[in-house]
């Protein structure tokens, strides 16, 4: 029972021997939203995943007595919709940059933060605040809970949020799938929105409203979520709150004059990157899940991604999906760091500039 609003249209996270396992895609009733399970088990790839890829058919020879074309000059063929899929062997692109929960990696900080969001939830907390680096996996840890929510749980997704206070409030009636029009005032916007509190806690139901890239928020709009909560009552919690942002959001609320919104925070987690460790085993974890055992990125240029990304998943998962499209244009299994320099070399890799000052800043 999920409705996601966006303010915006946006263009829309690892197996060394001693690797969390993997939690498993579980079918439900209830679409998109499976039954909850343990997230430590074995992971099980959607049927997509095991359908067998279709042997590339071999080059044709040149006839005979025929000079052959400089292969400089040839334009690349697309053998497959995925380009290397088939090349290495694999079901489905390893390293793409959208929040995929089936390839999720649970190295300790990962682990920590989703105990810290799942415990906020079915505690009943009334705030919790997930918060960490761009592309530190955030979403895709709210996707992975998002899917095992129950039917107990009524959930309102509201993306980027940020307007005035009656903009807000409009907002999440219409991620609860409530009416909202805009010449209704305040005063009716904010009735509705209590009386459908109420009506689902009588309902057996208790509404839970996330907010993805919350960092946006004002402080005034904060202050405006705090004064939601206060419609809860009794000891029973009729909404709770979860925030989930970027580090700037954690430097708002604790400011002294969010204090009083502070408070009310009961579980909170701070997502870093990955070490080098946790890139060793991430990156054999997403090619083993989309199906490929072998060995394609050999130690060093491991330990070069690392040194490039600064373990941030989404810019490790860019770069390696990159070198793997070079690897398969020079006929390469392997992915060394020579191919990887040339990647650098042609600029290819627009995120370099932008890791390397977020390590500067840091």
């Amino acid at each position: 029972m999920l409705s996601r609003i966006l303010w915006f249209d946006p263009d829309a996270g690892n197996a060394a021997d001693s690797a969390p396992k993997v939690p498993e895609r579980v079918q439900d009733s209830v679409p998109d939203i499976p039954t909850y399970q343990d997230y430590r088990a074995a992971p099980t790839p959607p049927p997509s995943f095991t359908e067998s890829a279709a042997p590339a058919k071999p080059l044709a020879k040149a006839p005979v007595g025929r000079k052959s074309r400089d292969p400089a000059l040839e334009a690349p063929v697309v053998r497959s919709p995925d380009l290397y899929t088939d090349h290495f062997g694999l079901n489905v692109r390893p390293f793409a940059l959208t929040p995929d929960p089936d390839f999720l990696y649970w190295p300790p900080s990962h682990q920590r933060a989703y105990t810290m969001l799942e415990y906020g939830v079915r505690a009943h907390a009334p705030i919790t605040l997930i918060t960490g680096e761009v592309g530190a996996g955030k979403t895709t840890l709210l996707l992975h809970l998002v899917r095992s929510l129950g039917s107990e749980l009524r959930v309102g997704l509201v993306s980027n949020p940020h307007g005035s206070r009656a903009e807000l409030l409009r907002w999440v009636l219409h991620a609860l799938e409530q009416p909202a029009e805009l010449e209704e005032s305040y005063v009716d916007l904010f009735s509705r929105f209590q009386s459908f509190l109420l009506s689902e806690y009588a309902a057996g139901r208790s509404v839970v409203l996330i907010f993805d890239e919350a960092q946006n928020l004002s402080a005034e709009a904060l202050e405006e979520l705090r004064m939601f909560i206060n419609i809860n009552s009794g000891k029973d919690e009729v909404l709770q709150l979860v925030l989930i942002g970027q580090p700037e959001l954690r430097a708002l609320v604790s400011r002294p004059e969010m204090r009083q919104f502070a408070q009310r925070v009961a579980a909170s987690y701070h997502l870093s990157a990955m070490d080098l460790k946790t890139v060793r085993g991430y990156i054999p974890h997403r090619l083993k899940v989309a199906g490929c055992d072998k060995r394609v990125f050999t130690a060093p240029a491991i330990t070069m991604i690392y040194d490039l990304t600064k373990g941030v998943p989404r810019l490790v998962n860019q770069f390696c999906d990159l070198a793997m499209v070079y690897a398969f244009t020079k006929g390469k299994h392997l992915v060394t760091p020579a191919i990887l320099q040339q990647v650098l070399d042609d600029g290819v890799f627009f995120s370099a500039a932008a890791a390397s000052e977020t390590s500067e800043t840091h």
